[in-house]
């Protein structure tokens, strides 16, 4: 077999093609019945489709295209061979222009969309491709167009990261953004909507140092935002552990009830910034005890503390339930 194959292999050797003159009759005459064969084929009539681009120009005045129509139509022709062959090599066409603002002229709107029927371009495509093509049929058959009135408001934008610190350090202050507020431009239909926007998304790792970061804003598509960027601001502080004690109060008791606790304060540590270490009391903590959730079958109350600086960080407070005494006037 391989003997065989050997031997076809050393036919074929350009040399020997040279010398045998049958062989390159052969392959001439091969090369003629295919050229004939493939202009006899272009002298038929033929049915094809061409990808045709569709270009949206002039939306009226203050008003977006809000949705994405087709950018190019298919277009089933008839044409001759030769002349199908010489437009599939003609790589660039000139683009459909559809008017928006003539669209709106000429159409009823539902609510913003208006419906262009694409035979009602079939004069325009076959002006545009060659008086040889006939033009059979237009897809789709529809083309949406949907326009809204543009609309510009002023939303604040909102840090979306995650911080990371390294052990004894957090925020100095809360994290600042500037601008604190952007302009949003866009339909009026999207932009009503925006209540706010987000800051890229970004983590931070180990932070012991402040942090000065220019972020971009994310926003749809059909809308642009004016400054496109904001500066990131992340003050950072070393912090160190503070004690206070507090009274317990109680709330919810009625007035002709007096109740005692035990025992009725409580340690609190909590950690807070060395800027601030000295500025801390036990005024700005409050630690309740609810009496409306006082049951028969417990004798102890659940401590909770409702309210302490936005800056510090409460790592523990004991006791965390106590007991109670009550008495009636």
């Amino acid at each position: 077999m391989n003997k065989n194959i050997e031997k076809i292999a050393s036919y074929l050797k350009l040399e020997q093609l040279k010398n045998d003159k049958r062989v390159v009759v052969f392959f001439i005459c091969l090369f003629i019945a295919t050229v004939l064969w493939f202009l006899n084929a272009l002298e038929k009539d033929y049915s094809t489709t061409i990808s045709y681009p569709v270009r949206y120009v002039s939306p009226p005045n203050r008003q977006f295209l809000t949705n994405k129509p087709p950018e190019k139509l298919d277009l089933k022709v008839d044409a001759h061979g030769f002349t199908l062959l010489r437009h599939k090599l003609n790589f660039s066409y000139s683009p459909i222009i559809l008017n928006l603002t003539n669209i709106t002229r000429n159409l009823e709107s539902n609510n913003g969309t208006y419906m262009v029927a694409t035979n009602t371009l079939n004069r325009r495509i076959s002006s545009q491709i060659s008086s040889e093509i006939s033009l059979q049929q237009v897809n789709p058959d529809i083309i949406r167009i949907v326009l809204d009135s543009l609309k510009t408001k002023t939303v604040p934008v909102k840090a979306n990261i995650s911080i990371n610190f390294k052990p004894q350090f957090n925020l100095k202050n809360s994290v600042q953004v500037k601008p604190a507020e952007v302009k949003i431009t866009g339909p009026a239909s999207v932009v009503d909507t925006v209540r706010f926007l987000l800051t890229e998304k970004r983590t931070f790792k180990e932070v012991d140092k402040a942090i000065n970061r220019k972020i971009k804003l994310r926003h749809s598509e059909t809308t642009t935002i004016v400054p496109a960027e904001v500066l990131l601001q992340i003050e950072v502080e070393k912090y160190t552990e503070k004690q206070v004690r507090l009274p317990i109060q109680v709330i919810n008791k009625p007035a002709d009830v007096k109740i005692k606790l035990f025992p009725s304060e409580l340690t609190l540590n909590c950690l807070v910034g060395l800027s601030q270490f000295d500025n801390i009391s036990d005024a700005d903590f409050r630690a309740i005890v609810d009496y409306a959730s006082i049951r028969d079958s417990e004798s102890r109350l659940t401590v909770k503390i409702t309210e302490k600086p936005s800056f510090v960080k409460i790592t523990r407070f004991t006791p965390e339930s106590v007991e109670y005494l009550i008495e009636t006037y």
